[in-house]
């Protein structure tokens, strides 16, 4: 495959998707440790890792199979998270992608719930479907990961099954472990059924943000 995966800039009403860079660090560190109470199952660096959670990501960037993001709150202009895309795969010859998946994902407590995630995925998935046409997009979680799949299922993605043993636990405590996970996917044929959808939930998040900040 000579597909690059990279990460342009993706804007929205709520938030705005930038390449990740070091220059995040301390907002990001701030963002992690709001309250760290819904990250049981996800890598979310302490404050002092920060730095280096940003240089893991570039290790995996550099080897072609992430393109992390820094999202960032239009409300306070301040990165709140952050998401990604990774492991893109192609079978063709030709210069495209099949697949690729959606994740690597977290928000600081107070932006979840407020339609930073909705609008995120919405920005992916049509940057990934419109612009690089790709069959599917691919989201996981810990099959344990109650809050993370109700989630995944709230942006359309369809559940697939379980796949037992399938990769690294984040659980504390079970380092060295692989956890059983959640499959879900979008295709490309049921974008366009989802893409209104997805819209209207985040317009409505925006006309609620903009009531409150009024």
């Amino acid at each position: 495959m000579t597909f690059t995966l990279q990460a342009p800039v993706l804007e929205g009403t709520l938030v705005r998707l930038e390449p990740l860079e070091h220059r995040h660090a301390a907002e990001l560190a701030m963002a992690a440790e709001e309250d760290r109470d819904t990250y049981a199952f996800t890598w979310v660096p302490r404050a002092q890792e920060a730095e280096a959670y940003i240089d893991a990501a570039f290790a995996r960037a550099a080897a072609g199979r992430l393109a992390p993001y820094a999202q960032i709150s239009l409300a306070t202009g301040r990165a709140v998270g952050v998401t990604a895309y990774l492991e893109p795969r192609s079978w063709r010859t030709d210069d495209r992608l099949d697949a690729v998946e959606v994740g690597f994902t977290w928000l600081a407590r107070s932006a979840q719930g407020t339609g930073v995630n909705a609008e995120a995925k919405l920005l992916l998935f049509r940057h990934a479907f419109e612009e690089w046409q790709v069959s599917r997009i691919d989201l996981k979680t810990d099959a344990r990961n109650t809050r993370s799949r109700a989630a995944i299922e709230s942006v359309g993605a369809r559940f697939e099954g379980v796949l037992r043993n399938w990769s690294r636990s984040w659980v504390p405590g079970e380092e060295g472990r692989l956890r059983d996970s959640a499959m879900y996917s979008i295709t490309a044929a049921e974008w366009p059924e989802r893409r209104p959808l997805l819209e209207a939930r985040v317009r409505k998040s925006a006309g609620t943000a903009g009531r409150t900040a009024g």
